[in-house]
């Protein structure tokens, strides 16, 4: 059986979602604007899963929309934000290592913040940035989607707030895994991540927020898929309840993953803050090997993981994280854990993740280097 070692991507269906999904679907497939009783009954369902997903964050429920996907919702976090604060400017300061749906709605207009080797926001570099004039937005990401390192949102939030700007968080990777500091005013994430469903993701705008919807209809829950959504909800909320036991029991197995690719394969970087980062993920970089061949050969091998990094034909340049932090981009694996995750398949990997990479450098005629 493989196993499945890319849950930053997106974690297997909690088995919670799924007795939730399947209970909707019978009693959530009616359109919750309308007023006749099914309609009604939707609507109940929608108001109580925005409500137990609220509490989960500490907002309020008028703060926080359902949207299509994670993407969707960065992507109206950044152009809602920008739209609505317009007056102030048009700058969107953001670090160099955001996921690239929020590069890419930040555009021409954003202003790129260092990062250090090990991922982490370069704090002064930030607080001068956001102190310009002209800047309508900040974007932080809580903790990268590529190598796991938690950023300082807290200090990043006071250099916000006493600039007069209001800081939009990508919580993708963190909601359900760790806390989220506080201080944002802007905060979108995705259930996929959590182990909800597929095409739900959720944006929250604080209170006092000028925000305009960037899209014609002016409305931020474009998309209701209902019985997702009551999925997703309640799948936060078990994973919630359990997030500082699988934190326990997953950290040590990274550590292990760290401390035995650094001592078991030549020419690698494992890269990433190691006392500062997501307890599910870690990621290494292997010298002198093309990374699309060692995915393929580690799926020949019964291990499902990935990467952010490596040329491939689809992407044909390396990841902007890595190239961010300075470090090896080349050669790239992610390996990030989830609920399911054993020792025995951690151990498996790691028997045979030296002779993959041995074995794929003697092709490329790589040896004795």
């Amino acid at each position: 059986m493989q196993a499945f070692f890319d849950a930053a991507a997106g974690a297997p269906l909690h088995p919670v979602a799924r007795q939730a999904l399947l209970a909707a679907l019978e009693d959530g497939w009616a359109d919750p604007g309308k007023l006749y009783t099914q309609a009604r009954r939707a609507r109940q369902l929608l108001d109580a899963a925005r409500a137990a997903t609220a509490e989960i964050l500490r907002v309020r429920p008028d703060e926080l929309a359902f949207t299509p996907s994670g993407t969707a919702a960065a992507h109206s976090a950044v152009l809602g934000t920008a739209k609505g604060r317009s007056r102030a400017g048009t700058a969107v300061v953001h670090s160099a290592i955001e996921h690239s749906a929020v590069l890419y709605a930040a555009g021409a207009s954003g202003v790129s913040v260092p990062v250090d080797r090990l991922g982490r926001l370069d704090l002064d570099a930030w607080r001068d940035a956001v102190a310009r004039p002209g800047v309508a937005l900040a974007a932080l990401i809580s903790a990268s989607h590529e190598v796991g390192t938690l950023q300082p949102v807290r200090a990043a939030a006071e250099a916000c707030a006493a600039a007069g700007v209001p800081l939009y968080v990508d919580a993708a990777q963190s909601v359900g895994r760790v806390d989220v500091p506080d201080g944002w005013s802007v905060l979108s994430a995705s259930a996929r991540k959590w182990g909800g469903p597929a095409g739900v993701g959720l944006l929250v705008v604080r209170k006092g927020v000028r925000w305009l919807s960037p899209y014609p209809d002016g409305d931020r829950e474009t998309c209701r898929d209902l019985p997702a959504i009551v999925a997703a909800a309640a799948a936060l909320r078990a994973v919630s309840a359990d997030q500082a036991a699988l934190a326990a029991r997953l950290a040590p197995l990274v550590d292990r993953i760290r401390a035995v690719v650094a001592a078991t394969v030549p020419d690698v970087e494992v890269v990433g803050d190691p006392d500062a980062r997501l307890p599910h993920l870690v990621t290494f970089s292997c010298l002198y090997v093309d990374g699309e061949a060692l995915l393929h050969a580690l799926d020949r091998r019964g291990f499902a993981v990935s990467s952010g990094s490596s040329c491939t034909s689809s992407t044909l340049r390396p990841s902007h994280v890595l190239e961010a932090m300075g470090v090896l981009s080349h050669g790239n694996v992610r390996v990030s854990l989830h609920r399911d995750t054993t020792k025995a398949e951690v151990d498996r990997f790691l028997a045979e993740l030296p002779g993959v990479v041995s074995d794929l450098r003697a092709e490329a005629g790589v040896v004795g280097l």
